[in-house]
């Protein structure tokens, strides 16, 4: 039998797959094909390797927009496009996929994404955002980034409706509702699997939190230091319990971006191997546009000017605000000089770990033991050898201690969020 934490519940370890891997220069592994973020043996192997690793499930963020490739290749494939085919080679693995309810419509994302729940077998999970991406909206025609209060007001109202879609699965039944969605009609779909999707929602900010706790089963966030993580899991389950809900009903999953050797000394020189094949100033960008400014002309010994800060506070585009906040509190707090943090913001916006497996570990450990996370969204340096790095070493020090499981339980994604 696999063992149990003293709360009953086993960690939740997500795994973020960002196309060839985290790092800006992971594309130039001579290990990594040039076509493989658009080559389905890639994405299959990596689904292969993380069931290996018994991982909970894959989470497939997307930016629906035209970038530069000449800084990194990025993601390119819609994710709901990619489940099915890693679904295919699967059998335990979950997934979790992302699409925007600021620009689709509830009537066609919800049998989308059910038939994605069916086809799975009840594998998978919508993660449900807003979009702050000034370009993937205006890629759908929308000229304007609408204001954040309307995009979760509006984010509120669809993921409801889309609920209600789902449960007339199997039925005549008509959902009708009138807001600013306009909505009647129903599924028109059989219920051939248990269930429904379970729902991720990724916002870190008050209206995000409100949300989460209202309709989301699981949340990724991007709190950096425990305590903070510890008290935005409580507020989150605080929602939860206004909506009528469990408090436990939602479980936190903070990023956590990392390198691992069989040293720490091996890990940093295996991070600044990557970093130093980057382009050029490419965490320096990274940095500015995670505040919203220019760092041109910033001295790279000194910590960042106040009014940088102050200015950065101030911007409601550009950057999830999530990321904004908690990298601002980060450099108030720590003060270090803009050097040092760039070296430290190898996450990019997530907790950054550089290490052994088993200091690893014992961060992983602190953090779920301390409540301060019900599970992780590992973010990993390389695809797949990173991926293969962690099922190989990480995930065996976590089911030494009884954190993790030794064998799939439950199949579907929202029972293994709600505690196998």
């Amino acid at each position: 039998m696999t063992p149990t934490t003293p709360a009953g519940r086993l960690m939740t370890v997500n795994v973020n797959v960002l196309g060839v891997g985290q790092r800006p220069a992971a594309w130039r592994s001579p290990d990594i094909a040039p076509d493989a973020i658009v080559d389905r043996a890639h994405w299959e192997e990596v689904a292969r390797i993380a069931e290996r690793g018994l991982i909970d499930a894959l989470f497939l963020a997307d930016r629906p927009a035209i970038t530069d490739p000449r800084s990194r290749p990025v993601q390119y494939l819609d994710p709901t496009v990619l489940v099915p085919a890693m679904a295919a080679v699967t059998d335990g693995l979950g997934f979790v996929a992302t699409s925007s309810t600021t620009l689709n419509d509830p009537v066609e994302l919800a049998r989308r994404l059910w038939a994605l729940h069916t086809a799975t077998s009840g594998r998978f999970a919508w993660n449900a955002v807003t979009t702050w991406d000034v370009e993937a909206v205006r890629n759908f025609g929308v000229e304007e980034l609408p204001e954040r209060s309307v995009r979760y007001a509006r984010a509120e109202e669809f993921v409801t409706v889309v609920r209600s879609l789902w449960d007339t699965a199997g039925t005549d039944a008509v959902v009708d509702h009138e807001g600013s969605i306009s909505v009647h009609a129903g599924l028109g779909m059989d219920r051939l699997v248990d269930g429904r999707p379970a729902i991720v929602q990724a916002g870190g900010s008050e209206p995000g939190w409100r949300l989460a706790g209202l309709v989301a089963d699981g949340v990724y966030s991007v709190d950096q230091d425990p305590v903070a993580a510890a008290a935005h899991r409580d507020t989150i389950r605080g929602y939860a319990v206004e909506a009528g809900r469990p408090a436990d009903a939602v479980r936190v999953f903070p990023g956590l971006a990392i390198v691992i050797g069989s040293t720490e000394r091996e890990a940093w020189e295996r991070f600044d191997h990557w970093e130093h094949l980057a382009p050029a100033r490419y965490s320096l960008n990274a940095l500015a546009n995670a505040l919203g400014t220019d760092l041109v002309d910033v001295d790279l010994d000194a910590p960042v000017p106040e009014s940088v800060l102050r200015d950065a506070e101030r911007r409601d585009a550009g950057w999830s605000a999530a990321y904004r906040r908690v990298l601002i509190e980060r450099i108030r707090t720590e003060q270090p000089s803009v050097r040092r943090l760039l070296r430290d913001f190898g996450g990019y916006g997530q907790r950054f770990l550089a290490g052994t497996p088993e200091q690893i570990a014992d961060s992983m450990e602190s953090w779920f033991r301390s409540g301060a996370a019900d599970g992780f969204n590992i973010m990993l340096d390389l695809f797949p050898s990173g991926l293969s790095d962690f099922v190989d070493h990480v995930v065996p020090e976590l089911q030494r201690r009884g954190l993790f499981r030794r064998e799939y339980g439950a199949r579907s994604v929202l029972e293994r969020f709600a505690g196998e």
